[in-house]
Order: C-alpha cells, then sequence, then structure tokens
C-alpha cells in the first residue's frame, strides 16, 4: 500500500507522470460538434504540466487554503482546473455551469455559501459565467480562465520534481455539495487523505487494475460519483479515463455503450434509470454494433435499484454481449467521498423477497413463497470495502442484530471531516456515538447517513431515506414502492418522474403523488380520470393505503437534483404552494373519483 503521509491528489499525479509519461491520462470525446464525436487527449506529462502551471498562478493569486470554484462545462478543462485548484492547496468547489437548465438558484445559493474567491470555466463559458456572478448580489467573484491565469504576470518558474508543492493528506481537497434541493446546500470537506482513500477502495471492491482497466463516464464532474469515478480514481489508480457530456449521452445514449465497446475492460457508473434509459431508446440496430463482454463494471448507485431495470437491461443487452456479472449494484454519498460497498465480483446482482409489511415494521422477513402476500423485492448491495458499516435505531442510538431495519451508520478513512461552516450539523451528523459510547472518544465516531437499511446474508440492502418516509396512520410506507407501483398502473405515467410524498390536513398525513405524464401524450386531459381511478386502485391494493391527491404533471414539472433524482421534498414544497393547476389534479377525496 502506498505511504499515508504521501498520500494526495497531488503525489499520485506525479507518480503517474513520471511512470508513463507520455501514456494518455484523460480522452474527452466532445459530441457537439461531430454526431460520432471528435476525442481530445491529454498524456500524463501534458496533464501535469497544465496542473502545476495553474496551481502556481493560483498560489500567485493567493488561492492556497481559501475556495476555488470549478463552474465550466464537462471537457479537459474542467479535469485541469479541478487538479490544479487542489494541488495548489485550495479547496475547490465542482459545480456546474450557469445554464444547466432549472439549477440556477441551487448554483448561487452554493455560491454564496462557499464564498470562493475565484471561479475557473472555459473560455467558450466566461461571458455566461460573469454575466450570472455579476447578478448575484453580495458575491464578488473573479471569473477567470486557465489562459488568464497563465497568461498573466509571471508567478515565476514552475517547480517540477523535489521542487512541486503538494498540500498535506489532512487537508481539505475540496466541497462536494450535495444534491439535494430541499434545503441550504451544505458543502462536505473531503479532505485528500479521504479522496484518496476512497479511490483505492473502489478500485479494490471492482478489481480495476493499471495496465488493464479504464474508466468510461458521462456522469456530470461536480457530482460525487462522477467527481471520484471519472478524475480522482483515474489519477490515484493510474487508469485511463474516457469521458464525455452528460447531455451527449441523453440525446443519444448508445453514446456511451459505443465508448464502452472502444475501450475493453472499462469500469462505469450510471443511475438506476440511465440503463431503463438505454433500454427504451437504444435501438435494435445499434444494438447490433456493440459489444460489451469486456466491460469491467458497470456500477449501478445514486438512487434505488429496481430488479426490473437489471433484468430489461439484461434481456436488451445479452446480444451485444452483456454479461449479468458485469452489473454491480453499489451504495455511496457525499459524506463518505462517495463508494461504501458493491455487490460482490463475479456474482450476479442478489434479490431478495422481502415481506412488505414486516419491513415497514423494522423486520427483515424473507417471503420465499409470497402467496398473494404484499412484498417488497430489494436489490443486494455487497459489503463495505475497507470501511465499516452498522445498522442502528436511530432514536435510541442502539446497534441492531441483521435483519432489522435501521439507519445506516459508517465510519473510516473515507468519511469526510464535515459540513462547510456548520459546526452543529457536522457535529450531529459525523460524530454520532452508539448507546454506551464516550462521545469525546474521536474512535467511537460515526457518520449518520440518513439512509434507512439492513444486512442479510451478510449484504446490505437500503430501503430509503429517512426523510422521505411516508407515515399513514401510525405505518410506514417507503416512497420508491408507491411510485413503482402508480408507474405501472397507466400507460400515462412517466417513468422514473413520479413523486410519493404525505401531507398534513385536518385528517392527518395524506399521501399524495404527483406524477408526469409521458411526452408524447396528446391530450392528457382526456385520460386524467381514467388514470387517476388506475393509480388509486393499484396503490390501495398494493400498500393498503388511499390516495388523497394524484396530480398528472406536464413533462419537465417534477423537480429533480442535479444528480438526476427525483427531489421529494421539493417537490412537495411546490405542491403546497399550488405549483400545479387544478385542471391537472385529481383533488376529490379517495374513493370519491
Amino acid at each position: 500500500m502506498l505511504e499515508t503521509v504521501r498520500d494526495t491528489i497531488s503525489h499520485h499525479l506525479a507518480r503517474a507522470a513520471a511512470r508513463t509519461p507520455d501514456e494518455t491520462a484523460f480522452t474527452f470525446v466532445d459530441f457537439g460538434s461531430d454526431r460520432d464525436g471528435v476525442p481530445s487527449r491529454l498524456t500524463w506529462r501534458r496533464l501535469e504540466t497544465r496542473v502545476r502551471t495553474l496551481a502556481a498562478a493560483l498560489r500567485h493569486q493567493g488561492a492556497a487554503g481559501e475556495r476555488v470554484a470549478v463552474v465550466g462545462p464537462q471537457n479537459l478543462d474542467y479535469v485541469v482546473g479541478f487538479l490544479a485548484a487542489t494541488c495548489a492547496g485550495a479547496l475547490a468547489v465542482p459545480l456546474f455551469p450557469p445554464d444547466l437548465p432549472g439549477h440556477a438558484e441551487k448554483l448561487a445559493a452554493v455560491l454564496a455559501d462557499a464564498d470562493p474567491v475565484l471561479a475557473l470555466t472555459s473560455a467558450d463559458a466566461q461571458q455566461a459565467a460573469e454575466k450570472f456572478c455579476a447578478n448575484q448580489d453580495g458575491l464578488r467573484l473573479r471569473v477567470v480562465t486557465e489562459q488568464d491565469l497563465v497568461s498573466g504576470p509571471a508567478p515565476g518558474d514552475v517547480p517540477t520534481g523535489a521542487g512541486t508543492f503538494h498540500p498535506r493528506p489532512e487537508d481539505c481537497a475540496y466541497l462536494q455539495y450535495t444534491s439535494g434541493s430541499t434545503r441550504v446546500p451544505s458543502g462536505v470537506e473531503i479532505t485528500h487523505a479521504n479522496v484518496c482513500a476512497n479511490a483505492r477502495q473502489a478500485l479494490e471492491a471492482y478489481d480495476i487494475r493499471a495496465g488493464r482497466n479504464c474508466t468510461v463516464g458521462w456522469l456530470p464532474l461536480y457530482h460525487d460519483m462522477g467527481l471520484v469515478l471519472a478524475i480522482v480514481l483515474p489519477v490515484v489508480g493510474h487508469v485511463h479515463s474516457v469521458l464525455m457530456d452528460p447531455l451527449a449521452f441523453v440525446q443519444q445514449p448508445v453514446r456511451w455503450l459505443r465508448l464502452l465497446t472502444r475501450h475493453p475492460g472499462a469500469l462505469t457508473a450510471a443511475p438506476n434509470f440511465a440503463y431503463d434509459y438505454c433500454v427504451r431508446r437504444v435501438t435494435e440496430e445499434e444494438r447490433g454494433e456493440l459489444a460489451l463482454g469486456p466491460v469491467a463494471a458497470m456500477v449501478n448507485g445514486s438512487e434505488p435499484i429496481a430488479e426490473q431495470t437489471l433484468r430489461r437491461f439484461q434481456q436488451a443487452f445479452a446480444p451485444a454481449g452483456a454479461v449479468p456479472t458485469a452489473m454491480r449494484p453499489s451504495y455511496g454519498l457525499a459524506e463518505a467521498t462517495v463508494f461504501v460497498s458493491a455487490s460482490p465480483a463475479g456474482e450476479e446482482p442478489t434479490v431478495t423477497c422481502f415481506d412488505r409489511d414486516a419491513l415497514a415494521a423494522g423486520t427483515a422477513r424473507v417471503a420465499d413463497a409470497p402467496d398473494g402476500r404484499a412484498v417488497t423485492r430489494l436489490v443486494g448491495c455487497g459489503r463495505p470495502t475497507r470501511q465499516e458499516a452498522a445498522i442502528v435505531d436511530p432514536a435510541t442510538h442502539v446497534r441492531l442484530e441483521d435483519g432489522h431495519v435501521g439507519e445506516i451508520w459508517l465510519r473510516g478513512p473515507n468519511i469526510g471531516r464535515g459540513y462547510w461552516g456548520r459546526p452543529e450539523q457536522s457535529d450531529a451528523t459525523f460524530r454520532a456515538t452508539l448507546h454506551g459510547d464516550d462521545p469525546a472518544d474521536a474512535t467511537g465516531h460515526w457518520l449518520r447517513t440518513g439512509d434507512l437499511g439492513l444486512r442479510h446474508d451478510g449484504q446490505l440492502y437500503i430501503t430509503g431515506r429517512i426523510k422521505d418516509l411516508v407515515i399513514i396512520d401510525g405505518t410506514n410506507h417507503y416512497p420508491q414502492d408507491i411510485e413503482q407501483t402508480v408507474e405501472s398502473a397507466h400507460p400515462a405515467v412517466r417513468r422514473h418522474h413520479t413523486a410519493a410524498f404525505s401531507v398534513l390536513t385536518d385528517d392527518g398525513e395524506r399521501l399524495v403523488v404527483v406524477a408526469e405524464h409521458a411526452r408524447d401524450l396528446a391530450a392528457p386531459h382526456s385520460v386524467l380520470e381514467e388514470a387517476t381511478r388506475a393509480v388509486r386502485a393499484a396503490v390501495s391494493t398494493a400498500h393498503a393505503v388511499a390516495v388523497h391527491d394524484f396530480v398528472l404533471a406536464g413533462p419537465g414539472t417534477v423537480p429533480h437534483t442535479t444528480s438526476g433524482k427525483v427531489a421529494r421534498g421539493a417537490c412537495r414544497e411546490r405542491y403546497l404552494q399550488g405549483a400545479w393547476s387544478s385542471d391537472t389534479r385529481a383533488q376529490t377525496e379517495a374513493g370519491t373519483a
């Protein structure tokens, strides 16, 4: 194992550049100007030269120890900017450009919270970034490009080798802002030691090795999974990283699969919805061009993993060589840098059928023969790699035995050190202690994830988020279960664009469902009553709960986080504010429609 004392992104970059200076380190495939994609590449030597030069310029500008935002589009400039900020001893703040639809408010909130001294962007995005920042009250932020800094007043010769500046492992490398949109954004402080440890944990879990494997990705670089997979893991693991813009994937998802075909031995990752999206959008003719057999691992994470998605993807792409063992259901979160656990290597994903009522009551009872009982089928996420997980009663802080549902608590070298500028929230989340342990003993501190889960047969299963639980008449309901039922109830409902949540009424907490209708639905009003009846009946039958209100919303109106997940809390807030007009709502009480 590498010496911990030299465990920083900067040290790993120097090692890679020294060992294989002329090998390709990063490739960005640009589909913006050519439908087939135009690749641009950086060797390890060229990458380090650009990073060290920009890092020296940042230090000359007084950025060491300060926050430096990266707000450019997804390209090699973004990679260089992020690495340069971390290598300069600054705190990088990976963000998205102002033109990301629907997220200007969050960008403004994050910039206000982080209060960076500089914002790095690409030349083609500089004008938009400057205009955005100028319109934010109280934000005094200089927007610069790499060229602006390196062509300015010379900071002197850029030192190399023994003279290179390196941060310390305990220094904060970057602030990873969480993707939730229902509260003020919180930036997780990730140290160099945290992210390097997490990269090694992922390299081990997915068995990724230099000279044999690479990474291929389209995930946003401002998102924890995209950042670690596409930038840090390749630097720490000394493997080639191939990346593309998320919009290029959305426009034609086959582009992602073609890159996997062209780069054997690839590790890639995506949320559950992306695999379903490929099934729907990649044509049979396009599948005939693919060869997915050599893919090392396809990580499925960041949102609840659906058994149906795993099955549909395998059936659709088996003729292209896809193998079930390559699909790796995984669990992680920003507070743990990103990676926590993955399904066992060489094994097909494990799906276990649990009694739904028992699960809601906190017990994992396997339903081997359901016999008509309500069941929940959960996908196993393996066991943590070089970190410890405990299932804990969130109220009493007592550790629970296997087979019981509780909050997932974590500890390990990858756990971030807290939230930027939020000491009380940091103490509550990052320094929790089990019942009976001494809070003053730092070795007994745990991260409270806010996620509910259980252990069964050695694997970790995720059941939901504590804050998202729908509690009706004292009974717990997991919103993702209700959402799946709604999306299967009527063809007018658009998959992956449904939010189930509870609201307080005069009769207590009641269930509300907001679902977007399909984009190709010409007359949504004509099917509103029919869809409403189907949804009410399906939810009542499957979950024994009445739908108080059902909204059939227009496409694009259900809020999502910047990582693509449905933002249930934000959807609830919009609902309570009357965001949807009455002509798309079934406002009558359950049973009277």
